[in-house]
């Protein structure tokens, strides 16, 4: 196991779905403690309450990352409760449809408000704290697979994504003097409680994921396990040397099989 012994860890998104997935996981890998934030205070307290009775310490921050002075006070939460911060994944996301057609300037500004422009303030805010404390530092932005282009109903999302491994590299660059490494993984198609609800809104069968995961060549899309564990080898120390790289997350894409 990728041990992240000593760690604090800030997962966003960590209340539902891969950033949920991510957090359990860290916790198992011994994190020293984790600070998980949301928007829904029900899932987040749950969970947080689940991973601090298993013995590591968690905290649930309730934020709309679309604030950002709530997406500051994450972080704040984790240097108050635990004085410093070791590493942040980035994985909440908004996922909303919007094409080159109909896409509205609402649209636009709030999925780059949650997809772009927090994770910004988040690495900023968290590379401050990891500078100040002199221990480095890892930081794991979620992408996506959409960033080549993606899909002409996620124009908008993709764009963002697009945007997330440009911000990804040069944050990288900028931060390596401090020893703070910042990678990026570009998820594929992946079944989540938040997929659930988009395949019903779209019209597909109770039984999509069967069928998608007919098509796929190994047998099934990714699930939120596949990925957590590429997280935390990006955050552990056996990644040390690693910074400033996107990995594509998706075998779809060696047989061109995109939805």
């Amino acid at each position: 196991m990728r041990m992240l012994n000593d760690c604090i860890v800030v997962v966003t998104g960590g209340t539902q779905g891969l950033g949920e997935d991510i957090a359990r996981r860290a916790a198992l890998h011994h994190a020293a403690g984790l600070v998980i934030c949301g928007r829904n205070e029900e899932n987040g307290k749950r969970v947080a309450e689940e991973i601090s009775a298993g013995g590591c310490p968690t905290l649930y921050v309730q934020a709309d990352l679309s604030d950002l002075d709530e997406c500051r006070a994450v972080i704040h939460a984790a240097d108050a409760r635990f004085g410093r911060v070791d590493g942040l994944v980035n994985c909440a996301a908004a996922t909303d449809r919007g094409s080159v057609y109909d896409a509205t300037p609402e649209l636009w500004d709030r999925i780059m408000a949650v997809n772009l422009r927090a994770p910004f303030f988040l690495m900023q805010e968290a590379a401050r704290i990891m500078r100040r404390e002199g221990r480095g530092g890892s930081i794991v932005n979620i992408g996506s697979i959409n960033a080549h282009g993606g899909q002409t109903n996620l124009t908008v999302y993709s764009t963002s994504k697009g945007g997330l491994s440009v911000l990804t590299k040069n944050a990288a660059a900028s931060l390596g003097n401090d020893r703070i490494r910042v990678n990026a993984i570009n998820v594929g198609w992946m079944i989540t409680p938040n997929e659930e609800v988009v395949q019903r809104k779209e019209g597909n069968p109770e039984n999509w994921l069967e069928l998608a995961d007919a098509r796929m060549p190994f047998g099934r899309i990714l699930r939120p396990e596949d990925v957590s564990g590429l997280v935390m080898w990006l955050l552990s120390a056996e990644s040390e040397l690693m910074s400033g790289s996107i990995i594509d997350f998706d075998h779809q894409k060696i047989i061109g099989a995109y939805r």
